[in-house]
């Protein structure tokens, strides 16, 4: 489902952000990438969701190379993929239900079509009853739900996880990454990058780390 294949990353100012990363993340398969602050982390998410193209080597998503995809095609190849961030990223002056549509909306999905889906993704993170309210008057636990909701709405059979629980607390944390194994079960693949090693330790997953743009661990 996502392969690296001796993947370089150089930066003019920079040099080798990534040097010869390579990996294979099969379908349905959940795995952490993890490292220190500075060891590449961002930049192979970044490659991933098409934001930068890799200075050597193949990334490739679903059979597809991403470094020869056309322009045209970006957009239809990141509906594959569902993005959650730290920070969240929820757009406030609107509801939450209106932020979990957008992907909907601009996919051109029907509104009844929106409406099932978004009242299936509250349903999922369990937030249903919340789709009037906006993301301020949310605790950060129920703001990093609207964004998995959003994330998963579409049902991409990828998502991408940039240190989701960095703002939560080790309970909060523990029911996120539940949310993320309830996706993996029905055979989503699930990148997550977290620097929480006490918390990687307690699942069993795969784990890819990154030291000075080297994968050390895959």
């Amino acid at each position: 489902m996502i392969d690296f294949d001796a993947v370089t990353m150089r930066y003019p100012e920079a040099g080798d952000v990534l040097r010869n990363v390579s990996f294979h993340l099969a379908k349905g398969e959940m795995a952490f990438l993890t490292g220190h602050s500075g060891a590449g982390k961002s930049t192979l998410l970044r490659l991933i969701t098409i934001m930068e193209r890799s200075s050597r080597g193949r990334v490739v998503l679903d059979g597809q190379d991403l470094r020869i995809a056309k322009e045209h095609q970006l957009p239809f190849i990141r509906r594959k993929m569902g993005v959650i961030y730290q920070d969240y990223k929820l757009l406030y002056d609107r509801t939450v239900f209106d932020n979990i549509a957008l992907p909907l909306v601009i996919a051109g999905y029907g509104h009844h079509e929106i409406t099932r889906r978004v009242r299936a993704a509250l349903d999922k993170v369990n937030l249903t009853g919340k789709e009037k309210k906006y993301p301020l008057a949310l605790s950060g636990g129920e703001q990093q739900r609207v964004g998995i909701a959003r994330a998963v709405v579409n049902k991409p059979p990828i998502i991408i996880a940039d240190e989701p629980t960095g703002n939560l607390d080790p309970e909060l944390s523990a029911e996120i990454m539940f949310l993320f194994g309830q996706f993996q079960q029905v055979g989503v693949t699930v990148l997550i990058a977290s620097h929480d090693i006490s918390l990687i330790t307690q699942l069993n997953h795969r784990v890819l780390k990154l030291d000075h743009g080297q994968l050390v661990t895959s």
